[in-house]
């Protein structure tokens, strides 16, 4: 499966989909672009991805997440291309027996790929410039409560 899309991501498409008889917590996660970034307003987002490479990395974290907590099921989706302002550029849904679970699997798995998933934002601002994304501005931490 891809973990990828150029098309817009509607979570309520997805998690409508994402339903288990032993889940008694869902979570899910929109990372939304939003209308400004460092004190600049934000027209919209690119992203660009290493494909293959993306897939295999998303899978692992995913994976490593089903190691540390008993998750039913997980979804994540992450575009490419443009993004407009208010569009999902990131969907993670995490379903579990309990929600502690749910919750920490889901942030787990957000911070993991934030940092090591091979995919890059460039802003293009309302004033006619364009940056790349500086990164990640927190560390991820290992130790979530697992």
């Amino acid at each position: 499966m891809s973990h990828l899309s150029d098309k817009p991501i509607v979570p309520s498409k997805y998690i409508e989909n994402m339903h288990h008889p032993k889940a008694g917590a869902i979570v899910l996660f929109s990372g939304e672009s939003r209308n400004h970034n460092e004190g600049k307003a934000v027209k919209y987002l690119e992203y660009e991805a290493h494909e293959s490479l993306a897939n295999k990395i998303i899978d692992e974290i995913i994976e490593s997440a089903k190691k540390k907590w008993e998750l039913h099921d997980v979804f994540c989706m992450h575009r490419t291309g443009k993004v407009d302002i208010c569009e999902s550029a990131v969907v993670i849904i995490t379903l579990s027996s309990h929600r502690d679970e749910a919750y920490a699997a889901n942030r787990y798995i957000i911070d993991r790929l934030k940092h090591e998933a091979p995919i890059w934002k460039k802003e293009y601002f309302e004033d006619g410039s364009i940056e790349w994304s500086k990164g990640c501005e927190h560390e991820h931490k290992e130790s979530v409560d697992a």
